[in-house]
C-alpha cells in the first residue's frame, strides 16, 4: 500500500547556494568554434553571460517561493519518492488533470499555466471548467529523486502515476496532459489504463520516428517525412548518449554547473518558437529556476533514464497496438516534431481535437501558457459530459 502524502516545501540550504556559486565562478569555458553562434552547439559567448547572470544577479529564493506558493506534497509508491503539486479547482466541479513535464524540464514549467487551469474565471473564463491539477514531479526528475532508488521508464512512470490518481488520491476517473515525456507518459496510459482516463491532451504526439512511412505520402507528409530525415541526421545525439551512455554523462553534468547549463539551453533555443533568442520565448530567470532545480536535486543522471528504457524497450505504444481513449491535439508550429493528421491517426484512434496553434514550440506550458490552457480547456470542456454521466468527478 502506498504510504499518506506528506507536506512537501522545497527549501535549498544556504550552503548548496554558496557551493553553486563558487562552481560558477571557477567555469573553465572552451574556445568557440569557428562558424556562426550555435552551428556546433551553444554558443560559448551566450553561456558565459548566462553563468555570470546565474551566479551574480539570479535569485532563486524568488523562484522557489514561486513554486511553493503551490501546495505540494511527497508520498513513497513502487519504491520511490514521489513528489507533486496538487492545486484545488475553483469551480463547482473540478475535473482531475493530471499535468506531466518532461525533459528537460520541470513542474517550472506550469507555474503560469496552473493558475489558468484551476481559477479560469480569474483569467476571463468560466468556473465551471475549473480543473484541480495534479503536478508531479516524474520520478527521477528534482524532488522525485534520492540517490540510488530505482529506475523508471515511461511504462513504469504511467503506473506510478496512475497509482498516484487512484489510490493515493482517490480519483476514479482523470484527464491527461502531457508535452515530451509527459505526452509519451499520457499515450502509454491510454494503453494501459483507459478505463480510468476521461481523456488526454497533447502538445506532442508519441509517435515513432522510423516508423514506415505512407505508400503514397501526400504533400504534408512528405514535409514531414523530410522533418523526421533532418531531425535523426542533425538533432539526435542527445538521445543516443543519453540512451547508451547515461552513466558516463552523468558525471559532467553532475559535477558542472555550467556544464548542465550548456545541455539544457541549447535545446531551450533549438526546440522553442525564438527569434534566435531564448528569451524571446522563455523567460530567463524561469529558464535558470528549472535548470538549479536539476543541479540543487543531483537529479540530471536519472532524468537520463526514460531515454535508455526507451532504446532498450517497447515504445509506449506497443507494436500492433493503439491509443483509443479520446484525445485532443495542440500542434504548435515550432514542435520538434509535427505529424499530419492521418500519420496521427494511425495510432490515435479517436482524435476528437486537431488545433493548429499560432505561436509555439516544443515548450508550450512556458512559451505559451494562454494559448495551451485555453485548448486544453475547451478540449475536456467537449468530454465533461460524458465523464459525469459515467461516474462523479473528484475523489471516490
Amino acid at each position: 500500500m502506498p504510504s499518506t502524502p506528506q507536506p512537501f516545501t522545497l527549501s535549498v540550504p544556504d550552503a548548496d547556494l554558496d557551493e553553486l556559486r563558487d562552481r560558477l565562478a571557477r567555469t573553465r569555458f572552451p574556445d568557440q568554434a569557428p562558424g556562426p553562434p550555435w552551428a556546433f552547439g551553444t554558443d560559448v559567448a551566450y553561456l558565459g553571460d548566462l553563468v555570470s547572470y546565474w551566479r551574480d544577479g539570479f535569485d532563486w529564493r524568488a523562484q522557489e517561493a514561486a513554486l511553493n506558493a503551490f501546495p505540494q506534497f511527497t508520498v513513497n509508491l513502487h519504491g520511490a519518492r514521489m513528489h507533486f503539486l496538487h492545486v484545488p479547482g475553483k469551480g463547482p466541479n473540478p475535473t482531475p488533470l493530471l499535468l506531466m513535464h518532461g525533459w528537460p524540464g520541470s513542474v517550472y514549467e506550469f507555474l503560469d499555466l496552473i493558475p489558468r487551469l484551476t481559477d479560469p474565471a480569474r483569467f476571463g473564463g468560466k468556473p465551471a471548467d475549473a480543473f484541480t491539477v495534479i503536478a508531479p514531479s516524474l520520478p527521477g526528475y528534482g524532488p522525485s529523486f534520492q540517490p540510488g532508488q530505482k529506475r523508471f521508464g515511461v511504462p513504469e512512470i504511467a503506473d506510478v502515476l496512475h497509482a498516484l490518481m487512484t489510490e493515493v488520491l482517490g480519483y476514479r476517473r482523470f484527464a491527461a496532459q502531457g508535452g515530451d515525456w509527459g505526452a509519451h507518459v499520457a499515450t502509454s496510459l491510454g494503453v494501459r489504463h483507459p478505463g480510468a482516463l476521461l481523456g488526454i491532451h497533447l502538445n506532442m504526439l508519441s509517435l515513432q520516428p522510423d516508423a514506415p512511412p505512407p505508400a503514397h505520402p501526400n504533400r504534408d507528409e512528405q514535409a514531414y517525412l523530410d522533418q523526421i530525415k533532418h531531425w535523426t541526421a542533425e538533432e539526435t545525439g542527445y538521445t543516443w548518449i543519453q540512451g547508451t551512455r547515461p552513466q558516463t554523462l552523468a558525471f559532467a553534468m553532475t559535477d558542472s554547473p555550467a556544464g548542465l547549463a550548456a545541455w539544457i539551453t541549447e535545446k531551450f533555443r533549438a526546440w522553442s518558437d525564438n527569434d534566435g533568442s531564448i528569451e524571446s520565448a522563455i523567460d530567463r530567470d524561469r529558464m535558470l529556476a528549472n535548470i538549479s532545480l536539476y543541479w540543487f536535486t543531483g537529479a540530471i543522471g536519472s532524468s537520463f533514464w526514460p531515454y535508455y528504457a526507451r532504446m532498450h524497450g517497447d515504445w509506449p505504444i506497443p507494436e500492433g497496438r493503439t491509443v483509443d481513449v479520446p484525445v485532443g491535439y495542440a500542434a504548435f508550429p515550432h514542435e520538434i516534431r509535427r505529424p499530419p493528421r492521418r500519420i496521427a491517426a494511425q495510432s490515435y484512434t479517436e482524435i476528437r481535437r486537431w488545433t493548429p496553434m499560432a505561436r509555439g514550440g516544443h515548450f508550450a506550458a512556458l512559451e505559451q501558457p494562454a494559448a495551451l490552457a485555453a485548448d486544453v480547456i475547451a478540449y475536456f470542456a467537449e468530454l465533461r459530459g460524458q465523464m459525469e454521466e459515467a461516474g462523479p468527478l473528484g475523489a471516490a
